[in-house]
């Protein structure tokens, strides 16, 4: 293998990788995600965007990742506008809602999905906070439409569970892939 590539554009999976001191790449996967149960969704999105990645660059190793926000069984993408970020808002409002991203690892001879799984509380929010916050333009990448990294934060009562994967890439997670994968960590 020659380097890591990272499937995806996302700044913030980008800052977490850096900060454990991986050297990487990123590649934008030109993967469509679609819809279907969230569970299997995220497994086969985050696979399906090292798989196309993979093909451009077949003696690396590529990681994969996709995150989806589940509240009331309702899967939650990123938002389309400031109307559906704030429909969103309005629907974690005071409310407990699932994180689940799953971790792809790609190289040639084999690969591997994992999940993990976050649940996060909101407070209750007040209706002009949700406008502000959806009017800022912080919501539009963001599954869920709020970064909990960023202001959205002011949102989050407490979480259970890996707060990295709620930013959008458990790093236990693919530590313990890179370790089984035989890839240096330090």
């Amino acid at each position: 293998m020659e380097e890591i590539i990272l499937a995806s554009a996302s700044p913030r999976r980008a800052a977490l990788l850096k900060q454990i001191g991986l050297s990487f790449r990123s590649v934008r996967s030109p993967y469509q995600e679609s819809p279907v149960k969230v569970e299997k969704m995220v497994g086969e999105n985050a696979l399906a965007k090292a798989e196309k990645v993979f093909l451009l660059y077949p003696h690396s190793l590529i990681l994969g990742a996709d995150t989806a926000v589940i509240c009331e069984e309702i899967i939650m993408g990123k938002p389309r506008d400031t109307s559906d970020a704030v429909k969103m808002l309005n629907m974690l409002n005071g409310k407990e809602h699932r994180v689940i991203t799953a971790v792809a690892l790609m190289e040639k001879g084999r690969a591997r999905v994992e999940q993990e799984e976050t649940r996060v509380f909101f407070r209750e929010i007040e209706e002009e906070e949700i406008y502000s916050y959806a009017a800022s333009g912080e919501p539009w990448d963001k599954a869920g439409g709020y970064g909990i990294q960023e202001k959205g934060a002011v949102f989050v009562k407490r979480i259970e569970g890996c707060y990295f994967n709620v930013v959008g890439l458990p790093i236990a997670l693919l530590v313990k892939m890179l370790k089984e994968y035989n890839w240096p960590i330090w």
